[in-house]
């Protein structure tokens, strides 16, 4: 089975930026999709941002499109999220999962396999 641990979260300003990773371990980690969601406290999980197998397509929600960035380095076992001008409404807990496909994948009950997550707090 696959494993993912998060790190890079932590305590902003509103305007800054973070690089979140994930480094998964225990299988072929170039034959997963993976994808990035988020949750705040009370709220349910959200979908942010998914990536093929091969690299080759990406998918955003509307709330982070043109703000963050998400890549992978296969050779690295790693998923990145890049977040760019960052805002108190995208403070949550954010996570990292894997599913078996070829392709991008945004429904989170396809995703296999989740990370513990990393806390993100953004001040105004």
């Amino acid at each position: 089975q696959v494993q993912l641990v998060e790190s890079g979260g932590g305590l902003v300003q509103a305007g800054g930026s973070l690089r979140l990773s994930c480094v998964a371990s225990g299988r072929t980690f170039s034959s997963y999709a993976m994808g990035w969601f988020r949750q705040a406290p009370g709220k349910e999980r959200e979908f942010v941002a998914a990536i093929s197998w091969t690299g080759g397509a990406t998918q955003y929600a509307d709330s982070v499109k043109g703000r963050f960035t998400i890549s992978r380095d296969n050779a690295k076992n790693t998923v990145y999220l890049q977040m760019n001008s960052l805002k108190p409404d995208d403070t949550a807990v954010y996570s990292c999962a894997a599913a078996r496909s070829t392709i991008v994948v945004v429904n989170p009950f396809i995703y296999d396999y989740w990370g513990q997550g990393t806390q993100v707090t953004v001040s105004s």
